[in-house]
């Protein structure tokens, strides 16, 4: 029993540290991180605004369907979906409703992309006749983690500038910081596996909640 107590106690300091630690960075960024020009209020999609300087690439939450018209009316060709959870075939439907098309690379929630995944992102960006908005769940985690590859891929920013813009929409996990400072470093495309497996202990209680 005593041992178990232990375990518990020391999960608890572990996500107070970690969890705690990425919403006072997010905080801070936020406070301190001007919102990029063109930054506006859309019906139907939070967190709505543009990546690169160009208008060519934006990002936001999960549109609901009036959110996906909204698009259409701006002038939006294409939307990219992030998410990994089950969606419904009515779900699923709504772009193309609106006149959109959609391309789906699919990304687990807390998780970082792949190089065939960003370079999958990168063309389609570059071919789509219109502007391009990109898009997960909550428009935080993983919709930051490409939208910093794709700032440091193609050289407008720097993975620690990129990090910061992710940070005053929402605070990400700790794997996705990890792997958007890496960027352009040379180091291997995934978070080492204690980087991971500790951004996986803090960021568990946030997943189990998102079921619900």
């Amino acid at each position: 029993m005593k041992f178990l107590l232990v375990i518990v106690l020391g999960y608890v300091a572990l996500w107070a540290t970690g969890a705690l630690g990425v919403l006072a960075l997010s905080y801070w960024a936020r406070e301190e991180t001007p919102a990029p020009p063109g930054t506006r209020t859309v019906q139907g999609i939070h967190h709505f605004q543009p990546v690169d300087t160009e208008g060519k690439l934006w990002r936001g939450a999960a549109p609901s369907p009036a959110g996906y018209r909204e698009l259409t009316r701006l002038g939006f060709t294409t939307v990219v979906d992030l998410r990994a959870e089950d969606l419904t075939a009515a779900q699923l439907a709504e772009p193309r409703k609106a006149g959109l098309d959609v391309v789906r690379l699919p990304i687990r929630d807390g998780q970082t992309p792949t190089a065939v995944q960003v370079q999958g992102f990168l063309d389609v960006v570059a071919a789509a006749p219109g502007p391009v908005f990109v898009h997960c769940g909550a428009g935080v985690g993983r919709t930051g983690t490409m939208a910093a590859a794709y700032l440091v891929r193609t050289g407008e920013e720097s993975s620690a500038r990129a990090v910061r813009r992710n940070l005053a929409v929402g605070p990400p996990s700790i794997e996705q910081i990890y792997y958007a400072l890496s960027l352009g470093s040379g180091r291997p495309e995934q978070p080492p596996l204690p980087v991971v497996a500790v951004s996986r202990l803090v960021d568990a209680p946030r997943r189990m909640l998102s079921w619900f």
